[in-house]
């Protein structure tokens, strides 16, 4: 059963530490507004494919979700005792407790024990929802029995190094029913979220990340985004041209620790200490010219979610339906962020509102828009926004802060998308996005744990390089955030600095991964893919660029089930890298482009053996494990990949359909251009006084055609 998502206009204990709700702008209508007659006492949003579709028919250009179903509700009394979700026993963080009054000893260490588990599930995270029963109904408790249960909570929170704070409380059917975030004290292995920030050049995103994480108000000349770019001609022209990460932490509290400093704003290394929770902001360039690059921060870095910045001004234009293409693609969940809307005429404001529902509306989303004006929206947006059915819209400016702590706190509460602890066990995975020189440390290699664990003085392997082999190396020191630490994780980035590791024998795309995985690199691979966009037709011989994790290399295709392919058409197409072999593993999900030519997919076979090549053992063979891994890797994302390919025959993955993301609407705006490759920010803590592989001297970035 899909979930459903449950809202309520009670009150609300903010734990973002920010200021005061500021009043609704008058010209976007508020999700919580109510008459005088009516109070919107529960919005209820039941994701199937159906009811989505009939809202989205329903609903009005300018009329918000919330209203329409609030105008529906004719009893509010019924809307607040409409029942939840029924509680899952297997999975999730989230818990229903009717009431936690003077439990035994007994029975106090069973719950203890309950929420450790579901703080496990919530990768130190939990939500108890305190009135409400196992089936969903909320009963509610008396303002006595309301504190016993609390006071029971805190103390089971206390036992295992947590802390706890009330998000909203609201009526049930017999009192009140109370919505509680648990979450562990600041440790060294902590929660990490990564948001890729896209859209449109000149939109605003690096300025609202120098806003989130320096602490300081803008004063609408760029002053906050100085603090977050890193060359001196991004400096000189305001606009991002490589990738950089800022991170923003809160503490178990879900207050912001970036501004607790005596003398202003802390550095990264103790914000990283102080913190239960990392945000990790990937700041991604918005020019044309510089797409390959955000391609690379989309596909490589592995981001859970990503935040589409538009001006409020400029209306969606440029780049901002190419970005948003990007992450339906990719499958990543999407918000939007509405900048600069201190500066913007009323009637501008309204017309760039009705273009960003209905550009969410459209075939190739299929979200449904919910503007966030009050705290209420926001519990409930992220609770559920990973469904990936909704897509919150938040208005803010830089200037003034109008609803900035709104998004503090929705980013306190977005969850963890991956459950990173059973990636944990698996072998050793290492993507490598950047290399660097580091006087007085060496070699040093910046990227993401896909999965396993890694620490000091351990070895691996790396590669593949040209000929396609992995070298051994040893992992001499590790950085996470600029702090060194002595084991990292999967779902942490990290810096690892090598032992006797030339920096010119590396480059970023490759990987470092366990010899237990008997990595094997391949020329050649299949992939169902789906055409986005492409003006007249695609055939044997045509070469594209394959963006697929942190590979980005031009392959040729040299086999279709078909003639000619055309836009829209779904085919299995087989691939041949032209510079390298690279490591791929089934199931990951890749990108290609030329021109404004554009297409999806996803792999399923890779081979050893070149197409018309002598094979030594039969054509293919099929790998009972490689398929099981491949249909885990569909449900979790393209980060997560299964096990390679054999060396000694391609692998041929289960028969499935090709990738369903039907984005062909929003990809057709925008051509491809240079791109850079500069990285410009290391992920750990090692401060590069080199440039990242291949970097010139102005700015850090290279010609891609080397």
């Amino acid at each position: 059963m899909e979930p459903r998502l449950h809202h309520s206009t009670g009150s609300l204990s903010s734990s973002s530490g920010g200021s005061p709700v500021p009043p609704s702008s008058p010209s976007v209508p508020s999700l919580s507004s109510s008459s005088s007659s009516t109070r919107v006492a529960s919005l209820i949003l039941s994701p199937s494919a159906e009811d989505i579709k009939a809202l989205i028919h329903a609903q009005g250009e300018d009329e918000d979700l919330a209203t329409l179903l609030a105008s529906a509700s004719k009893d509010p009394v019924d809307a607040i005792s409409e029942p939840f979700q029924p509680e899952n026993d297997t999975s999730g963080n989230v818990e229903y407790k009717l009431k936690l009054v003077n439990p035994t000893p007994s029975r106090l260490e069973h719950l203890t024990s309950q929420l450790k588990w579901r703080l496990g599930e919530g990768m130190g995270e939990a939500i108890y929802e305190v009135g409400v029963e196992d089936n969903g109904a909320p009963t509610g408790l008396s303002e006595e029995d309301m504190k016993a249960s609390l006071a029971t909570l805190a103390i089971m929170a206390e036992k295992l190094s947590a802390d706890m704070s009330i998000l909203r409380d609201r009526e049930g059917t017999h009192g009140k029913v109370a919505e509680v975030l648990i979450r562990r004290f600041a440790r060294e292995d902590f929660l990490e979220v990564r948001v890729a920030v896209v859209g449109n050049v000149d939109s605003g995103k690096s300025t609202l990340l120098g806003v989130l994480t320096k602490g300081g108000l803008d004063n609408g000349r760029g002053l906050a985004r100085q603090q977050v770019f890193r060359h001196k001609h991004e400096i000189e022209t305001g606009r991002t041209s490589s990738i950089s990460q800022e991170i923003m932490g809160f503490d178990s509290k879900g207050k912001v620790v970036n501004y607790t400093g005596v003398h202003g704003g802390l550095a990264p290394q103790e914000v990283t200490e102080l913190s239960s929770k990392i945000i990790n902001f990937i700041d991604l360039a918005g020019h044309e010219k510089y797409l390959r690059t955000t391609l690379f921060g989309m596909t490589g870095h592995a981001p859970d979610f990503a935040m589409l910045m538009i001006g409020a001004n400029m209306g969606v234009v440029g780049m901002t339906k190419e970005h948003l293409g990007i992450t339906l693609a990719l499958r990543v969940p999407v918000f939007v962020v509405v900048t600069k809307i201190d500066m913007c005429p009323e009637n501008v404001l309204k017309e760039t509102m009705s273009q960003i529902k209905k550009i969410l509306k459209s075939p190739g989303s299929r979200k449904i828009p919910v503007v966030i004006r009050s705290e209420d929206d926001v519990v409930v947006a992220a609770r559920n926004f990973t469904s990936e059915r909704i897509a919150p819209i938040f208005c803010v400016s830089n200037v003034t802060g109008m609803h900035l702590d709104l998004l503090r706190t929705f980013m306190n509460l977005l969850p963890a998308r991956k459950n990173w602890e059973d990636l944990a066990t698996q072998p050793t995975q290492f993507n490598i996005d950047a290399t660097w020189t580091v006087q007085g440390v060496g070699t040093v290699i910046s990227g993401t744990v896909m999965t396993g664990t890694i620490s000091a003085n351990e070895s691996f392997l790396i590669g593949p390089d040209h000929a396609g082999e992995f070298l051994p190396v040893t992992v001499k020191s590790i950085h996470t955030k600029r702090l060194p630490v002595k084991q990292v994780h999967a779902g942490q980035t990290a810096s690892l600095a090598l032992k006797k590791v030339k920096r010119s024998s590396l480059r970023k795309g490759m990987c470092l991964v366990s010899s237990a995985l008997k990595p094997v690199a391949v020329r050649e691979f299949e992939a169902e893919v789906l055409v986005l966009y492409h003006s007249t037709t695609i055939q044997r011989g045509y070469e594209a660029v394959v963006h697929c994790g942190t590979t980005q290399q031009c392959a040729r295709i040299i086999d279709i089930d078909r003639d000619v392919i055309r836009t829209g058409d779904k085919s299995k197409v087989r691939f041949r890298f032209q510079a390298r072999p690279e490591f791929l593993q089934i199931g990951m999900r890749l990108i290609f482009r030329e021109g404004k030519a554009k297409g999806i997919g996803r792999i399923s076979q890779l081979f050893t053996t070149p197409l018309g090549a002598p094979s030594s053992s039969s054509s293919s063979s099929s790998s009972s494990s490689s398929s099981s891994s491949s249909s885990s890797a569909s449900a979790s994302g393209s980060s997560s990949a299964p096990s390679p390919a054999s060396s000694a025959s391609p692998v041929v993955s289960p028969a499935s359909s090709a990738p369903s993301v039907p984005a062909a609407d929003v990809l057709r705006t925008s051509g491809e251009g240079r791109a850079g490759y500069g990285h410009g920010h290391s992920h750990g803590g090692f401060h590069a006084h080199g440039r990242g592989r291949g970097a010139s001297k102005r700015g850090g970035h290279s010609d891609p055609k080397k």
